[in-house]
């Protein structure tokens, strides 16, 4: 019987409890999941690869069958390249649907043996997005029940760092 392995990409930027809760579930499908980080995504982002990368191994480092890797490119290209036979990704409202299914067509046209696996998100996820966190962090927010413990120090010293650089910059 052969390994099954599942592609679960994104920018994680930065990786909270819903990303976290879908990689669980998808370890519960696959044999391997493999949380693959994007190096270059055309939004602009809060971390860089590297720390991205080090905050999603540190929030799955004690999940059995979670592998962390960056990856650049195509993701349907890098899919193939590990051997996994599909993407997950998650979904929270109808506005991902439609995004995901779009996105879902056009890896299927570019590769058809890569399907697309969607994992509704558990209900109190709904709200959550990366966006929404990085902008209730940026505003002085409490985004602990949203984020592991790690990810929200690396958010309150990124924040402050920035706040830091702006009020330096006023000086000047």
């Amino acid at each position: 019987m052969s390994m099954k392995t599942v592609l679960f990409p994104g920018t994680f930027d930065p990786f909270h409890y819903g990303h976290l809760d879908i990689a669980k579930r998808a370890a519960k499908l696959f044999d391997l999941v493999v949380i693959a980080v994007f190096d270059k995504p055309i939004k602009s982002l809060l971390f860089d690869p590297e720390t991205r990368i080090s905050l999603v191994k540190e929030a799955v480092k004690d999940q059995e069958g979670i592998q962390v890797v960056g990856y650049s490119g195509l993701t349907v290209a890098f899919a193939k390249e590990i051997g996994a036979t599909a993407i997950v990704r998650g979904l929270r409202v109808f506005s991902d649907f439609e995004f995901e299914f779009r996105m879902a067509l056009a890896n299927r046209r570019l590769d058809e043996e890569i399907d697309t696996v969607a994992l509704i998100t558990d209900e109190e996820n709904t709200f959550l997005s990366s966006t929404t966190v990085k902008e209730i962090a940026s505003l002085g927010g409490d985004v602990s029940s949203m984020v592991p413990a790690h990810v929200n120090e690396a958010l309150l010293k990124k924040y402050r760092e920035r706040t830091q650089t702006n009020m330096n910059k006023q000086e000047i």
